[in-house]
Order: structure tokens, then C-alpha cells, then sequence
């Protein structure tokens, strides 16, 4: 007979245990950190930071909700305090995620993908916070706009605002990005 301590399984955690929570949702949230501006060097501790506040919050989560427009909210609060330090660094993005390491890639293809990628880290830099929030959790996560404005915590209609701006904010980057001498 077990022990009852071993059979009660507290309401407030996440549903298969916080390990394989983040297991699954790690990537999510490596992805989302780099694209809101975390040098590559910084990933693995605030991907770390976001999962203790979401573990710490877990009450406060609306069960009735995805968990990675959640999770992405988290995401650019700690992304916005790590970019408040003055031990910031820049280093060059790379494409390896724990989980997500292509297995036979070709040069040619691996080369050009990490142009893309540089490419749109650039442009995604050339966005405030509130921009680059909007349009990572829409554009490039695929959040529908009102969840992503709940998520963050704003309006719709700010949500949809902001959206716009950082598109035509984003596009006139990688136009420039696009010209010789607009990559360095």
C-alpha cells in the first residue's frame, strides 16, 4: 500500500510534473528569449529564471489558457530585466537548442539559415520591448493577438498598434539589412 504522502498530488502543480514541463516547453522559451534579445551566452540562466517564476506562479495561471503565451509573458519580463544589466554582452546567435539540434544538415543550408537568423536578431534590435514583445509572441511564435495581448498584459487595440509598427519597423530593417553594406 502506498504511502499517503506518495498519492497526493498537489492541484497547483503542473500537470506532468515541473521535469517534464520543462522538457517540453524548454526550446519554446530558449527561442523566445534570443528572439526578445538574450545574447546566446545568457540563454541557459534566464531560460532558467523564467521556468522559477513560472513554478512560483503556477497558482496565479489561468488553467483555461495555453501555457506558452503565459510562459512568453514571463519570457519578456526577465528578457527586460537582463537587459537592465550592465553585465550585458554581445555575441554572435547560434542555432543550437538543447532539444532541437538538426541532425544532417548542409553547409550550404546551415549557412544560409544563420544569415537569416543574424538577419532578423538585427532587425528584431531594432525594436523597443513593447514592439519586439507583440511581434515575437505573433509573428514568430504564431499567438493569435488577443491571447498575446493578455499574455502581455495590454489592450487589444495596443496589441494590434504595436504589431504594426514593429512589422513596418522590422521590414524597413531588413530592407536595409538586404542592401550591400547594410550587414556588418
Amino acid at each position: 500500500m502506498p504511502k499517503l504522502t506518495e498519492s497526493i498530488v498537489p492541484l497547483s502543480a503542473p500537470p506532468t510534473g515541473i521535469q517534464e514541463w520543462y522538457r517540453q516547453h524548454l526550446s519554446f522559451v530558449y527561442r523566445s528569449l534570443e528572439r526578445l534579445g538574450i545574447p546566446p551566452a545568457d540563454l541557459e540562466d534566464l531560460a532558467h529564471d523564467v521556468f522559477m517564476v513560472a513554478h512560483q506562479r503556477w497558482d496565479s495561471f489561468d488553467r483555461s489558457s495555453p501555457v506558452r503565451p503565459w510562459l512568453f509573458g514571463i519570457a519578456v519580463k526577465v528578457a527586460s530585466g537582463a537587459q537592465h544589466r550592465a553585465w550585458r554582452t554581445r555575441e554572435v546567435p547560434t542555432e543550437t537548442y538543447p532539444e532541437m539540434a538538426d541532425r544532417h544538415p548542409l553547409p550550404d543550408a546551415l549557412a544560409e539559415r544563420a544569415q537569416q537568423q543574424r538577419k532578423l536578431l538585427r532587425a528584431l534590435d531594432t525594436l523597443d520591448m513593447d514592439r519586439r514583445a507583440i511581434f515575437v509572441l505573433h509573428d514568430l511564435q504564431g499567438v493569435a493577438v488577443p491571447e498575446a495581448a493578455h499574455a502581455l498584459g495590454i489592450p487589444l487595440n495596443t496589441a494590434y498598434s504595436r504589431l504594426r509598427a514593429a512589422r513596418l519597423q522590422v521590414a524597413e530593417a531588413l530592407r536595409h539589412l538586404g542592401h550591400p553594406g547594410g550587414e556588418r
